[in-house]
């Protein structure tokens, strides 16, 4: 091999090493990386709605002690919480707008069955004192938290996402190297319709 063919593959190997670090430079390696946080922060929504939906049952066994006669709500919870259980998660979800919907209706119902269940706690003097009870309210107001910063991160994730899918220069790396890559499903009902209410144990408005 002579030193100029040598010299020549050199100076190849050099542009191409230039052109990646350019184009790594201007973004060329965000649309993955985006997207992985997006599947990040869609496991943490996973996650946090799990440990609402875990809670449920101890919640409704421990109100049905003092308020049994309250079955309307109690059935309520207990339907929605069985929905959002038996409801299968595809592994496209975040790309299948019906899917995703369907997933985000349920977890609302459960949440609103949830806020009416606990308004009725209100009622009952002797619930609102039992210790087990208490601990149970508190865990689910702390998963409640969890779940609106979850939500926000993933909503924050999927913004940051989909818009480097369709402006410049993300556009073209899309069209380029990543045409396989979609834009994602995002949360249309609004945070407040998924949180429960806190419930006032001081009897003070």
């Amino acid at each position: 091999m002579s030193e100029l063919t040598v010299m020549k593959r050199i100076a190849g190997y050099t542009a191409v090493v230039l052109l990646i670090s350019t184009l790594s430079g201007c973004g060329i390696n965000n649309i993955p990386t985006y997207k992985q946080q997006v599947i990040a922060a869609w496991s943490q929504v996973l996650n946090e709605y799990q440990r609402r939906t875990d809670l449920i049952p101890n919640l409704v066994a421990t109100v049905k002690g003092y308020a049994a006669h309250e079955a309307n709500v109690l059935e309520a919870v207990t339907d929605a919480r069985a929905k959002v259980s038996q409801t299968r998660i595809p592994a496209d979800i975040l790309t299948n707008p019906k899917a995703f919907h369907e997933f985000e209706q349920n977890q609302a119902t459960l949440g609103g069955a949830l806020s009416r269940l606990m308004m009725v706690t209100e009622n009952y003097p002797n619930l609102k004192a039992d210790q087990n009870f208490l601990v149970l309210q508190a865990q689910l107001e702390g998963t409640e938290n969890r779940i609106a910063v979850a939500r926000r991160d993933y909503i924050i994730a999927v913004q940051q996402y989909d818009t480097e899918l369709t402006t410049i220069p993300g556009r073209w790396y899309h069209a380029m190297f990543y045409s396989s890559y979609q834009p994602v499903q995002n949360f249309t009902i609004s945070e407040q319709a998924q949180q429960t209410p806190k419930v006032n144990f001081s009897g003070t408005p």
